[in-house]
């Protein structure tokens, strides 16, 4: 299974624009990226009257769509997947998954925290908080980088949780 990083923080801190500039510089670096972004109140992808959405209003319990170069899944679960089960099950292709949310997880944890937008940082004290991206020089005891320094961030999610590309075959 392949690493799980969390990327957290409270709402507006940042978290889809900090992973937008972090995925394509990991990739960069010849690494296979996988994300998971966490909704606590549901999602659609389908789009009314779509032939995949007729399919799944008529009844069906699971629908993929399927291309040349895309797939997707919609499939009605009884439970939310733990991360470590859509690891396991979809993600055996990259090198590391990261996560938008899943605050609550006992995963590596880097908090995106704007001084401008929230008063204080979500994972202080929290023992699974591994960095900090902040605007402000707030010391939580972990490694700490401007909301800017996105190479310095990879370079850490590299050296903490990767094995250089050089290094694997593939």
């Amino acid at each position: 299974m392949p690493p799980i990083v969390s990327i957290v923080g409270k709402s507006d801190a940042g978290k889809t624009t900090l992973l937008e500039r972090l995925v394509p510089e990991l990739k960069a670096r010849g690494y296979r990226i996988g994300t998971i972004k966490h909704n606590v109140h549901g999602f659609d992808i389908d789009h009314e009257d779509k032939d995949s959405w007729r399919h799944k209003q008529a009844g069906a319990h699971t629908v993929a769509i399927s291309s040349p170069k895309k797939v997707a899944l919609v499939k009605d679960v009884e439970t939310e997947e733990t991360l470590n089960s859509l690891a396991t099950k979809y993600f055996q292709d990259v090198d590391i998954v990261l996560t938008e949310g899943y605050k609550q997880e006992d995963k590596p944890k880097i908090e995106v925290f704007r001084s401008q937008v929230h008063e204080t940082p979500l994972c202080k004290g929290d023992e699974h908080l591994v960095a900090l991206v902040s605007d402000t020089s707030l010391d939580l005891g972990v490694p700490r980088f401007e909301l800017d320094d996105i190479r310095g961030l990879a370079g850490f999610v590299e050296q903490r949780f990767l094995v250089k590309s050089s290094q694997v075959i593939r």
